[in-house]
């Protein structure tokens, strides 16, 4: 998804910021005191040697010199004190605000309907996350902290010179415009050259993430040369892009250094006329030589800073757009009050859910979509029925359960789950009493007891060996090194997908859900162990109300009811003996699946 990176400075992400920052006001209003009270005790350094040659040097006088030692030790440990707990506090602020924000955006990504990530891809929802929250949380501290700094400091260095002389003052103020001038130009450039690399480097990453997942592909299209040709260009990209960047980078900081020479020059030119004349002493010549050279960095950082909050302003942007993304399905709040939300449910006013399902005038279209995949569609699923959703793969097999499941609401109509619109109690009553088992099962990073528990986090072992025994998945725990805490990767990629399959089915049972989604869930498995799973789902959907995707119709030919989708409309429904009778669209699938005459014969049977 392509972002507008071209912003203005504005105010806008203050009101966005503040609250995340409010919890820890005072540590910012403290640490804001410490910035500014760091800049004046650096901006007066210089006066301490301004004193030692104007009043100590010329006559030889040092015996105050013991007094000042102290002095200047006491002022440089505070020094050191303010530097470390300064730094601390904006550590800890953006460690804080880093956390309280991919909290805020990942909750709130808990929240939203499946056409939110339909439609934005995992690397984008990712940045939102780590990347957005991370750039928001350096400019409340760090950020903040040197534009604080540097501000404070060029004031304070300022005030001491127009106070002190304004002749030599004037002589390093003169080449203030300049240097604006130079940092800005220099900037554009560096942040159009910053750019292009983050872009280069993406495109990398990327390169590495299909040569490693797709590595089997790869392998098989014997295009591993024409990968390698891919990486070492990108990276020859990326070499020569950096080294340009380098080289702006090192004529940006020789002419600021260039510039502080200049300004060095011309105080020692007038400063050098001043100290003949007697108008001025050696010491006061010294103030102006060592803010000569100190002014342009702070007055740099304050640009480069001013810059950073420009582009920064983007990610604020951005990551307060996905907090204010609201979701397609939600609960209204008549219905938070009473069963609670997603993160604080009010159990105690559950009914419990059996499992009439019906279908009430239910039109649908996919909200990134212009054609209605459902119209007026009817259909009475009485507790303990099994329906079964068959057709070509990319038909719309998925968008019926989908609705049964609330993933989406309907455009137009109801769906109903026990008598009742499933809008009027919370999403979280309904999916606490779903089973999915999906075609390409997910298993999280952990053990495969942990996996397990996602289904019901109180179980038993005993309560896991029977819920794997049924789904003959036992076989498969019992060949890892570890049994139940047996390690299953990232995603589970330690399994095969049959394997993997076999454990989301466990899983979905365990909980002992009142409604079963099973979506194509023995597509991965061989046929004995598919035969071995369909004898248990004729088990475990007895007083199950269960909706079955099937690719393979063997599977589905004891459904009471059939539905037979195409182009993403119902085109027949009924059972398998009714839809074979009619020769139809159900009947030319089925027989496409059982070409030779002896599975014809047997599927005459039915």
């Amino acid at each position: 998804m392509e972002e507008n990176n071209t912003v203005k400075l504005s105010w806008y992400g203050i009101p966005a910021v503040a609250p995340y920052l409010k919890p820890y006001r005072k540590r910012v209003v403290f640490m804001v005191f410490l910035g500014i009270l760091s800049s004046i005790i650096d901006s007066c350094y210089p006066l301490f040697n301004r004193y030692i040659l104007n009043y100590m040097v010329p006559g030889k006088d040092l015996s105050t010199m013991p007094l000042l030692i102290v002095f200047y030790v006491a002022v440089l440990l505070f020094q050191v004190w303010d530097n470390y707990v300064t730094v601390y506090a904006c550590g800890k602020v953006e460690m804080n605000v880093n956390r309280d924000l991919r909290n805020a955006s990942f909750g709130h990504l808990q929240t939203l309907s499946f056409s939110y990530f339909n439609q934005n891809n995992v690397g984008y929802i990712h940045a939102r996350v780590m990347s957005d929250s991370g750039k928001i949380g350096e400019l409340v501290s760090w950020r903040m902290m040197d534009l604080i700094w540097a501000g404070s400091y060029v004031l304070s260095v300022v005030f001491v010179m127009l106070f002190t002389n304004l002749r030599l003052a004037f002589c390093i103020l003169a080449l203030v415009p300049v240097t604006v001038v130079v940092v800005i130009l220099f900037q554009k450039k560096l942040v159009v050259l910053n750019r292009k690399i983050r872009e280069i480097n993406s495109k990398i990453t990327g390169d590495i993430n299909e040569g490693i997942t797709g590595v089997r592909s790869i392998k098989t299209l014997v295009a591993e040369d024409k990968m390698d040709q891919d990486f070492v260009d990108d990276t020859t990209h990326m070499e020569k892009t950096s080294v340009h960047s380098a080289r702006v980078s090192a004529l940006f900081g020789a002419s600021v250094t260039m510039l502080s020479s200049l300004a060095l020059a011309l105080v020692l030119w007038q400063g050098g006329k001043l100290t003949q004349e007697n108008l001025m002493l050696i010491g006061t010549l010294s103030i102006f030589m060592s803010y000569a050279l100190g002014i342009m960095e702070p007055i740099q950082n304050i640009i480069n800073t001013i810059s950073a909050l420009v582009t920064i302003q983007v990610n604020i942007e951005r990551f307060t757009r996905l907090l204010k993304t609201e979701s397609d399905v939600a609960d209204t709040k008549e219905v938070i009050e009473k069963y609670g939300d997603t993160f604080v449910p009010k159990k105690e006013n559950w009914e419990p859910l059996h499992g009439d399902v019906e279908f009430k005038d239910v039109s649908f279209r996919y909200p990134d979509g212009e054609e209605f995949v459902l119209e007026h569609f009817n259909l009475k699923v009485p507790q303990g029925s099994n329906i079964a959703i068959v057709g070509e793969t990319g038909a719309g097999k998925s968008t019926l359960v989908n609705l049964v499941c609330r993933f989406f609401e309907p455009t137009m109509g109801q769906v109903l789950i026990d008598g009742r619109d499933a809008r009027e109690r919370s999403q979280l009553w309904l999916h606490s009493h779903l089973g999915y088992v999906l075609q390409t099962p997910h298993l999280f990073s952990g053990t495969v007891r942990d996996n397990l528990r996602y289904g019901k986090p109180d179980a038993t072992d005993e309560e896991i060996h029977r819920a794997l025994k049924l789904v003959s998945a036992e076989e498969v725990v019992k060949r890892m090194d570890k049994g139940l805490d047996s390690d299953v990767g990232e995603g589970g990629g330690m399994l095969s997908t049959g394997e993997r399959q076999l454990l989301s089915f466990a899983r979905a049972i365990l909980a002992d859900p009142r409604i079963l989604v099973l979506d194509e869930a023995t597509s991965s498995v061989d046929t004995v162990t598919e035969k071995t799973i369909q004898d248990a789902i004729q088990t475990v959907i007895k007083g199950r109300t269960s909706f079955m995707i099937a690719h393979r119709l063997s599977t589905v030919v004891d459904a009471d009811v059939i539905l037979a989708v195409q182009d993403g409309k119902i085109v027949e429904q009924g059972n398998h003996r009714e839809l074979m009778e009619k020769k139809g669209y159900y009947y030319r699938l089925f027989m496409q699946q059982y070409e030779d005459l002896a599975v014809e014969k047997a599927a005459s049977v039915f």
